[in-house]
């Protein structure tokens, strides 16, 4: 007795101790393939720090969800649980807006009213099609602050198995970037040139809106440099970034000058121009017709310095947005979407973090990019699609182009280059050269620095309706939304990435799907071989027993 004691003692100290020490050392295993389940240090190191709660209300519940979304349902939730297992203050909640009948309507305009658009869905499960309607949305609310956080990433052509699978890659940058947000001060200044007759305010709105919940920003001219070129050059050099968009006025050889220092100085910068003169309203006159030709802002050495030449040609693709005209007379006229190919779509195979699983990217009247041969190392972010040609200046620009039809065998110049990152060090544009005017602490080799081309103005520029800007990327007349917002943040990010926190989205997610064809083909095969056979096994067994017991003892 006294032994068996012995050993109940011991068994019941081992799993206090065990049960102590559970609850001491906490240790998470991933096991996929991937790494899914864990976190990026670039998101851990922005919620360590975190002393006060974080309150996640994620709206993507519900009963009627399609498979693929209850994936990305499930996706959610244990990504936020790793957030919270890192740290105890990260506390979330799913909730379905749409559960009581009473508050639908209201609920649904509410959340509409705060920025948070419902998606209507098909279902197509068990042979049946159906519509259901979600919320793919979060709310993180941090000290009285809230941010919106979208969970699902669109791409045009996907299927709803792909839009999942994209949505889910980019949950853990959605979720971090919130937090970052709601976590981190703002501390960088963005300095937006003017001077140079870039786009009006209003035009450059809604980009410039987002950019002001991650930056400082500010509106800057290059005009002091005629006067004081010093001083100009040393108010620059207190802005992290300055950002060009579509100037019309040849730049200066002194603004020039100002511009290389601020770059070998470690600045960053991202430019977008037009090398071409070409608008979309310009056509809409009484001949439907207009002249292309070139745009010399006085920037070709400059850019050919850092590795880089804009070609004043422009590119043509097959694989473009429409264009949309009224068709007809008087009240017989319709309006209809058109075969455009000035307004090529851009895309990129690439997995670097400003591209990866990126929205295709609406240009118009783009110019065609070339990288030269330098120490400076190129990655290329966005090109046309391989069915392309380039159409020289001067040339005429007809909208009668709609109504011809394309020969597809003319489109035969490949992929063009239309966005290009730049990193290193830069040779100044003035190095061996006699420069404007003297600059003390001039220097001929910058910092390890970054810039951005892309060679078209009008991928920052929103329409502008009724005087009130329009969301950037967005055609109010397909009701298509474009990659450009996110792909110029994803660009602005990168630039000034302190953190890292941008690195993320270039985290690869594999998510497997069932066939839901095949399940619904094969369904009444499985519930028979689930359900049948293990009542034939059964009684074949009962059947098999019976009769060798029935043998044994007859004999």
């Amino acid at each position: 007795m006294t032994k068996y004691l012995k050993h109940i003692v011991i068994l019941i100290a081992a799993l206090v101790a065990v049960n102590f020490l559970g609850n001491k050392v906490y240790k998470r295993f991933d096991l996929t393939s991937d790494k899914r389940y864990t976190l990026s240090e670039s998101a851990i190191n922005i919620i360590k720090d975190i002393e006060s709660p974080i309150i996640v209300d994620v709206f993507l519940e519900g009963e009627d969800f399609p498979s693929e979304f209850r994936r990305l349902q499930k996706e959610t939730q244990q990504l936020l649980e790793e957030f919270a297992a890192q740290n105890k203050n990260i506390v979330f909640h799913f909730i379905n807006p749409l559960e009581e009948e009473s508050t639908k309507e209201q609920n649904i305009q509410q959340l509409t009213q705060r920025g948070l658009t419902p998606m209507q869905l098909s279902v197509q499960e068990s042979g049946k099609s159906s519509q259901a309607v979600i919320f793919p949305w979060a709310l993180a609310s941090y000290n009285g602050q809230t941010v919106i956080i979208p969970l699902v990433k669109n791409k045009i052509g996907a299927s709803q198995q792909e839009l999942v699978t994209n949505s889910v890659q980019h949950l853990e940058y959605a979720f971090a970037d919130g937090f970052n947000k709601l976590t981190k001060p703002k501390h960088q200044k963005i300095a937006i040139l003017k001077g140079n007759k870039q786009l009006e305010d209003k035009y450059i709105a809604d980009f410039v809106k987002k950019l002001g919940e991650y930056y400082f920003i500010a509106p800057f001219t290059l005009d002091s440099v005629a006067s004081n070129p010093q001083k100009t050059l040393k108010e620059i050099e207190t802005y992290d970034l300055v950002i060009s968009a579509k100037p019309t006025k040849a730049f200066t050889e002194e603004e020039k000058l100002v511009l290389d220092q601020y770059t070998m100085n470690g600045g960053k910068s991202l430019w977008l121009i037009d090398a071409v003169i070409m608008e979309k309203d310009s056509l809409y006159n009484a001949s439907g017709k207009n002249y292309a030709v070139t745009r010399d802002l006085n920037l070709t050495d400059f850019f050919f310095k850092y590795g880089v030449r804009i070609n004043p040609v422009m590119v043509s693709s097959l694989y473009s947005a429409p264009i949309t005209l009224a068709m007809g007379s008087g009240s017989e006229s319709q309006f209809q979407h058109l075969k455009w190919p000035y307004s090529p779509l851009a895309g990129s195979s690439s997995n670097h973090p400003i591209v990866n699983n990126l929205n295709l990217v609406k240009f118009d009247f783009a110019n065609q990019i070339d990288t030269l041969k330098n120490e400076v190392k190129k990655t290329v972010l966005l090109e046309s699609t391989p069915l392309t040609k380039l159409e020289g200046t001067p040339r005429e620009v007809s909208l009668d182009i709609v109504t011809k039809e394309q020969n597809p065998q003319s489109f035969n110049k490949g992929n063009q280059t239309l966005a290009v990152l730049l990193e290193g060090e830069f040779i100044s544009v003035y190095s061996n050269r006699i420069k404007p005017f003297k600059l003390s602490g001039a220097k001929d080799k910058s910092e390890p620095t970054k810039m951005i081309v892309i060679a078209d103005g009008d991928v920052i520029k929103n329409d502008v309706v009724r005087g009130t800007p329009q969301e950037l990327g967005f055609d109010r007349w397909t009701g298509q939304l474009y990659g450009n917002k996110e792909f110029l943040l994803n660009a602005v990010n990168y630039l000034l990435d302190d953190n890292g926190l941008i690195n993320i989205r270039s985290k690869e997610i594999a998510v497997a799907f069932l066939n839901q064809e095949k399940i619904s083909d094969e369904k009444t095969n499985w519930q028979l071989i689930n359900i049948a056979l293990p009542l034939v096994l059964l009684g074949l067994f009962g059947f098999v027993f019976s009769y060798v017991r029935r043998k044994k003892f007859a004999s």
